[in-house]
């Protein structure tokens, strides 16, 4: 089916897109264009939409606004927006609404292979080294999903020897009927809590990216991660794995070995990447590449592979390095909105760093997070609803040994603080454990008010 094609199936229904945000905009003037009957629903009011109601409505859209946008709804077609739960949209289901999204859609009509990745931390990462790799190696790729921008809109200007790539989130894949050509799984840790009813339908959602393979298509999974091992046997798929585990590699799959990335499977094994090309710091980016390594086997040519992480400096607010100053190396974190995160983070850095986190709670427990900030912190400034939270966990684990914790009331004093604080040698990283939903509409803007905050400190 093309795009055109399911467009058809549309005319003559009345369509709801639950949303108004920039994710769903290419989604409402794509329907728009085609004459649909749409119907826009947010819970934002008429004044706050501003001049985007007033060009949707001009456009000929319904606008259904304000705390009840949801009650009632009866159209024939509901597009889901990923943050929204399923379970809100039941009573329209019950009432014969076909419920769907942008992306279900999106698998649906795509004429190229689809190489889908998911996971708790490393999955932008891994998704943007796969996407590089893969043009790098002459492909044209269209990245979207989670990254990057939506691709429903531009399906029928993709050709069939493209690569689409996706990073899915576990809200995109709630309801996915589909999955991916080319699925990695790059981890799996409690996440998004707050939302999920549980932890088993937050791994029922990732499953997705995997039991709807079939025997001509690829999982890659984390060997070292329990509950992605689990998952690998749900595909039909064939399964490699990777492993920081140098003593037993897999069958198929990527493993360590002699300071490199080795690569085995049936026809043998070779090393494909030398650590010390690898220019993004610590031991998670590792296995993001190892991730990646498996998932483009068969499509770009390990000498590729070898030139591209030598000059690969990282996505925004990834342990994003922001500015060296008098000796100080400060990084931007912002992305680390849970502690197996923040764990990676400081994982990455062979010296105690100074850590700012802290942030809105969303149901995980931050037990994990005390030992390993008591290992590898010097000094932690809290700022944000978590505060309580974190400094509880660090405070009652076994190896507290009076770590100094500072409470800031904003951004700017926790970073004066971490300035008056610091000094040659030392690195400064904002790596919150925490949602940003206390101050910020998202971690993309806390990232950069902790970036403008260190651009402007004097020289």
């Amino acid at each position: 089916m093309t795009l055109h094609d399911y467009l058809n199936t549309l005319r003559g229904k009345r369509v709801a897109v639950t949303g108004i945000g920039v994710s769903n905009q290419p989604l409402l003037k794509l329907l728009l264009d085609a004459g649909i009957d749409v119907t826009a629903c947010d819970k934002k009011s008429r004044d706050a939409l501003g001049p985007l109601g007033d060009e949707l409505e001009a456009a000929g859209c319904k606008l259904r606004l304000g705390p009840d946008y949801l009650e009632g709804l009866d159209q024939d077609v509901i597009f889901r927006t990923p943050g929204l739960h399923p379970r809100f949209l039941e009573e329209a289901a019950a009432r014969g609404s076909e419920i769907t999204s942008e992306m279900e859609v999106f698998f649906q009509v795509c004429p190229c292979p689809i190489l889908g990745v998911t996971g708790s931390d490393g999955k932008t990462t891994t998704t943007t080294i796969i996407a590089r790799l893969l043009e790098a190696a002459g492909y044209t790729v269209h990245l979207g999903g989670n990254i990057g921008r939506p691709l429903l809109s531009e399906a029928d200007t993709i050709r069939p020897e493209d690569w689409a790539v996706v990073e899915l989130s576990s809200f995109q894949l709630l309801d996915m009927d589909r999955s991916p050509h080319i699925a990695v799984v790059t981890n799996l840790a409690p996440n998004h809590l707050d939302v999920h009813t549980d932890m088993d339908e937050y791994v029922r959602a990732k499953a997705n990216l995997l039991v709807h393979q079939t025997g001509a298509d690829r999982a890659v999974c984390n060997w070292d991660n329990e509950i992605t091992r689990g998952l690998s046997a749900q595909t039909a798929g064939r399964v490699s794995y990777f492993t920081a585990n140098s003593e037993q590699p897999p069958a198929a799959g990527c493993y360590l070995r002699e300071g490199a990335i080795w690569y085995r499977d049936a026809s043998g094994q070779r090393s494909v990447l030398p650590l010390s090309d690898i220019l993004l710091p610590g031991a998670h980016n590792v296995e993001n590449y190892m991730a990646a390594i498996c998932a483009v086997q068969g499509l770009v040519p390990d000498e590729t592979i070898r030139r591209f992480a030598r000059t690969f400096g990282g996505v925004e607010h990834r342990i994003e390095l922001v500015r060296e100053r008098r000796g100080v190396r400060w990084y931007n974190d912002s992305i680390a909105s849970s502690p197996s995160r923040t764990i990676a983070g400081l994982r990455s850095f062979p010296e105690k760093v100074i850590l700012i986190a802290g942030g809105k709670d969303k149901g995980i427990s931050y037990a994990p997070l005390g030992p390993v900030v008591n290992d590898h912190v010097k000094l932690l400034i809290l700022c944000g609803a978590t505060e309580q939270a974190i400094r509880e966990a660090v405070r009652t684990a076994d190896n507290y040994q009076g770590l100094e914790i500072l409470t800031a009331a904003d951004y700017p004093e926790a970073v004066r603080l971490a300035d008056e604080r610091s000094g040659a040698g030392d690195v400064v990283i904002l790596s919150p454990a925490s949602t940003s939903f206390d101050r910020f509409r998202n971690f993309e803007e806390r990232g950069r008010v902790f970036k403008d905050l260190v651009a402007a400190l004097p020289e």
